[in-house]
């Protein structure tokens, strides 16, 4: 691990104009995204070292003093302080990663590296998982530092390495080696909250995340009679094994209404003017568009078969056969989740954990929340902010070992036939730059009420 404080450089120099966090947050984005820091969880990808030092040198230029923590040859992560005006009030901590998942350019409308503005839009991989956000904070944070705005509070910056692979390089080392950087943090926002869902024109919800799943990779493994591949073989571990596999791709796990999830469906049922029950979503999540496939993981435990590997030519059965399961749990419900999987795969089956992270929730109140609730209603009117519950993972994980209080405010107003949730490691990824100029403003006035 090493250790490093970026040198002072020169400021941006505005177009036509005085420099804003509004005005230069798509460029910030932008150059964001033409760092390629795809994470392919096995140590071969470019790493976050560049990105890592990209961030540095923006915070120095307004006088922060940020360092980079390198956990591993170019698994780089980049945290300052900004002293607050009242240093005995508890810090808070925003973070974002910088690592993201690969991309295959030729699916792509655009080149997913080049950080294209087209249709309204910032496009490229990261533009919102999670560079986007990682863009709105230095955005809010510079024009705070270059207009001499103090927060209320102390803030802790964090731009992480490693979250896509479960935040080992990343947050998790920060938080085990060097956990002093957090002194004084009770609270946190990070990714895959503050986003809008359009229920008509007097409503918008905006999501926060108040929750998510426990992690649990596992590999699958099953040991047969190894043979010639022309002879009978009764104990095939291939046949075996895909007869397991598809029982946990086909079982659906039991409906369990977590407090995050019965929240949720209180302020939707309230907004639909309609009854929800939650073991029948299927016609409500019909009507909420792209966030359905956020918000119908959340209802229960799910595991998801997405590797298969065994044999080695045509004509020989192999002796062994593996697969591997991306399994989520909702908080609370870890034990269950296991024992139904055991049950589920049969006595043949033996299951190892590849990566495994908490589930974490909180709850939805505080003056934090209030001042979410202000900041976004300030600049939507017909805002209304609730909370839910996240199907996937984030730093969060990590954090939430220190205590900290951890929220998904990640704010975007985006318009109503944006497929969101299929923008998270999928084809032509996007960010409207109308909604990362509204994340601006609300960011800086969340802080200013925070």
């Amino acid at each position: 691990m090493s250790e490093t404080n970026p040198s002072r450089s020169g400021g941006q120099v505005g177009q036509g104009g005085q420099v804003t966090g509004e005005s230069e947050v798509a460029d910030l984005c932008r150059e964001l995204i033409r760092i390629d820091t795809s994470n392919y969880g096995d140590g071969s990808g470019p790493g976050e070292r560049a990105a890592a030092e990209y961030v540095a040198g923006k915070l120095a230029e307004f006088g922060l003093e940020p360092q980079i923590f390198e956990s591993a040859k170019g698994r780089a992560s980049t945290v300052a302080r900004i002293a607050g005006e009242d240093p005995s009030r508890p810090a808070l901590l925003i973070h974002g990663h910088t690592d993201v998942v690969p991309a295959n350019a030729d699916d792509w409308t655009h080149h997913p590296f080049a950080g294209e503005i087209a249709d309204g839009c910032v496009w490229g991989r990261g533009a919102v998982d999670m560079k986007d956000m990682d863009a709105m904070t230095l955005a809010v944070v510079r024009d705070r530092l270059r207009t001499g705005r103090k927060p209320p509070r102390d803030i802790v910056l964090a731009f992480l390495a490693d979250e896509e692979a479960g935040g080992v390089y990343g947050a998790h080392h920060l938080v085990d080696k060097h956990p002093g950087l957090f002194e004084g943090v009770t609270e946190a926002i990070g990714e895959v909250g503050g986003f809008s869902f359009t229920v008509n024109e007097n409503l918008r919800l905006y999501l926060v995340e108040t929750a998510e799943k426990g992690m649990h990779w596992m590999r699958l493994t099953v040991d047969g009679t190894a043979g010639h591949g022309s002879m009978t073989n009764n104990d095939n571990a291939i046949t075996e094994l895909c007869e397991a596999v598809a029982r946990l791709g086909r079982h659906r796990f039991p409906v369990r209404v977590t407090k995050s999830v019965r929240h949720f469906l209180d302020e939707l049922s309230d907004a639909l003017g309609i009854e929800l029950d939650p073991e029948d979503m299927d016609s409500v999540l019909e009507r909420l568009g792209g966030i359905a496939k956020l918000i119908g993981a959340t209802l229960r435990n799910t595991a998801q078969p997405t590797m298969l590997g065994a044999g080695y030519k045509v004509n020989v059965v192999p002796g062994q056969a593996t697969a591997h399961v991306d399994g989520r749990y909702l908080p609370g419900l870890k034990d269950e989740f296991e024992a139904e999987l055991d049950r589920v795969l049969g006595p043949r089956i033996r299951r190892e954990t590849v990566h495994a992270d908490r589930a974490v929730e909180t709850d939805f109140d505080g003056a934090l929340v209030e001042a979410m609730q202000l900041a976004l209603k300030a600049e939507d009117p017909i805002a209304r902010a609730v909370p839910y519950c996240l199907s996937g993972g984030t730093d969060a994980k990590s954090f939430s070992e220190l205590g900290i209080r951890c929220f998904g405010f990640a704010p975007l107003r985006l318009p109503p036939e944006l497929d969101f949730a299929g923008m998270f490691h999928g084809v032509d990824e996007r960010v409207p730059v109308d909604g990362l100029e509204f994340g601006v403003r609300v960011l800086d006035r969340f802080i200013d009420a925070c």
